[in-house]
């Protein structure tokens, strides 16, 4: 592995969830739609993705309880670290307009979120033969509960934060 990930230790997990709402309207949901997503979150994650079923019914959103509005993948070990470094070397820079991640993405403990608009930056997803566009946010969570030393850590590593005080 490469320098950055010395400490196994620094990172608990990460969370990619992506969410169908929208895409619950086109036609054939559950027979086209939602089996091609969860497999280009597989492509994408190197794991099976779990769905996520709505827990109450929402009339002003068409929804029924139990029915699934996302897709949830949880990465540990190997698989985590190397997502991570795909998603700083190869992912974050293929993003249009992207100038860096903002400090205020990191929460009180720790918790990097990052949110990606369209799946076509990640090298798996063909374009072409992609149906459907989804979104996806990836949750970092490190094992130190603390902002300031949890950016310290991302620095570290190169995740590519803004510098303090840099707007835009």
């Amino acid at each position: 592995m490469t320098k950055q990930f010395r400490k196994d230790n620094d990172l608990e997990k990460i969370v990619v969830n992506i969410g169908v709402g929208r895409a619950r309207t086109l036609p054939q949901f559950d027979e086209k739609v939602l089996p091609e997503v969860a497999a280009s979150l597989a492509a994408v994650t190197g794991q099976k993705a779990a769905s996520r079923a709505a827990r109450k019914a929402v009339a002003s959103f068409k929804t029924r309880a139990g029915d699934v509005v996302g897709l949830q993948v949880t990465l540990r070990g190997v698989r985590m670290r190397e997502f991570l470094t795909k998603l700083i070397r190869i992912v974050l820079p293929r993003v249009k307009d992207f100038r860096g991640l903002d400090r205020s993405n990191v929460d009180a403990r720790g918790n990097l979120n990052v949110g990606i608009r369209e799946q076509y930056v990640f090298p798996e997803i063909n374009p072409e033969k992609s149906k459907v566009s989804f979104g996806l946010q990836i949750t970092v969570v490190p094992r130190m509960q603390n902002r300031a030393r949890a950016i310290a850590f991302y620095e570290s590593i190169g995740m590519p934060l803004k510098k303090e005080g840099v707007k835009g």
